[in-house]
């Protein structure tokens, strides 16, 4: 509740702090923890936990909820069909200049140099590679269950885009299973509203625990490499997303409004997928067109991460020159088609991209010690890699509602996004 009091006869009214204020808080409260009383820190992983879990078993039903209800709602198939292959279209052109971007980047700086790789850390790799063929495999779910389950977003987004397609064909047969999903999105959105208040203490426990395993310690060797994916990050955010938000027109005040919240939570728990019930929240209450938010937000946290794609031809190409390896220009063809194929569909999750990175290493016969080594400077580049992950999801819907025809967000409704 709010209150007030007077000062030289005028009365002032003090603000309540809201939620990007508390989530401010935490992370500056975290990182003090981490610095002061490292042991003490240590020992807050289940509060990060905690809210990791409670965001992610949202997450399932929200995109069932969201998809269904979008793609049902939608009524013109074929229109419909045109967004998913626009939509289509943007994510695969901009993850490919992501690619070049990295790839160009390292190229250029060659990070690796003056690195000398030491024994592979294997409990910290993943025991299965990623490749085109497991990728292709893992699509479609053994049953919707399992997927909402394990929290695969690929497999609940191809799922519910199949059933939202069959319920719009349906027509008034399918209207009791299109009313439960509107119902369960806007039940789901309630729920994130509670949840969030969560975020302040999951930030400061995730970010104490991070500080106090030396995230503020010095990188060493690595500091190349860290150097290389912040200039790849800036350059493909000033050169690809920046043309991109300006060609939606929507102002910078409006998207600061919609993306405080959801950027603050995905950077500072370093999971652009934390970041999905905010955003797709604050798109709906702003005025953006549920059949815009609903269908392409959730496709973005699989086919539209930036960052994670940059990152990767850095990483493949760091390990080759820390080895000692020149890729010649077929090779460099073959991992740039590879990754292509491969950087699709990874989950929004942290650490996801070593699966990805680990197949590409196995195909041109590098040493996986590379990735071992990177993962001591993962505390340096995840959360800017999540950051620019997150900034391309709240960029896209805005060019395809433009690209689309559809009524962009505006000033008046975001008043109401701040919670």
């Amino acid at each position: 509740m709010s209150h007030s009091y007077e000062r030289k006869g005028n009365p002032t009214k003090v603000k309540k702090i809201n939620l990007t204020g508390w989530i401010i808080l935490g992370m500056v409260c975290g990182i003090a923890a981490g610095v002061l009383a490292p042991n003490f820190a240590r020992e807050l992983t289940p509060l990060g936990n905690l809210f990791l879990r409670a965001v992610k078993a949202i997450m399932a039903p929200l995109i069932f909820g969201a998809l269904i209800s979008a793609l049902a709602g939608a009524g013109d198939l074929k229109a419909t069909g045109r967004l998913g292959l626009r939509s289509f279209v943007y994510f695969w052109f901009v993850t490919t200049l992501a690619l070049a971007c990295g790839l160009l980047t390292a190229l250029a700086i060659k990070p690796g140099l003056g690195v000398t790789l030491t024994a592979a850390k294997t409990s910290d790799l993943p025991a299965t590679p990623m490749s085109f063929g497991a990728m292709l495999e893992q699509v479609i779910p053994n049953s919707l269950i399992d997927a909402m389950a394990r929290g695969d977003v690929l497999q609940i987004v191809v799922f519910c885009t199949a059933l939202g397609i069959a319920c719009a064909t349906l027509g008034e047969r399918a209207r009791p299973l299109v009313a439960f999903a509107e119902s369960l999105a806007q039940a789901m959105f309630r729920v994130t509203h509670y949840v969030m208040w969560l975020a302040p203490v999951g930030v400061a426990a995730a970010v104490a625990v991070t500080v106090a395993n030396g995230g503020l310690g010095a990188l060493g060797a690595l500091g190349k490499v860290v150097l290389t994916l912040y200039t790849a990050l800036a350059l493909f955010t000033v050169l690809v997303l920046l043309p991109l938000f300006l060609w939606s027109r929507v102002s910078w005040r409006q998207f600061y409004h919609l993306m405080r919240e959801p950027f603050l939570l995905a950077v500072t728990t370093t999971s652009s997928g934390v970041a999905l019930p905010p955003l797709l929240e604050n798109l709906e209450r702003a005025g953006l067109s549920k059949r815009i938010s609903g269908v392409v937000l959730p496709a973005c946290f699989c086919f539209n991460l930036t960052g994670t794609t940059l990152y990767i031809p850095i990483a493949v190409l760091f390990t080759a020159q820390a080895a000692g390896v020149t890729l010649g220009v077929k090779q460099l063809a073959l991992l740039f088609l590879m990754l292509m194929i491969t950087s699709k569909g990874a989950p929004a999750v942290p650490r996801s991209s070593l699966l990805i990175i680990v197949g590409a290493l196995n195909s041109l016969h590098l040493p996986l010690e590379g990735v071992a080594l990177l993962l001591s400077a993962e505390v340096a580049m995840d959360f800017v890699r999540t950051g620019v992950n997150i900034l391309g999801h709240g960029v896209a819907p805005l060019v395809i509602a433009r690209w689309e025809g559809e009524p962009l967000p505006t000033i008046a409704a975001s008043a109401e996004v701040t919670h």
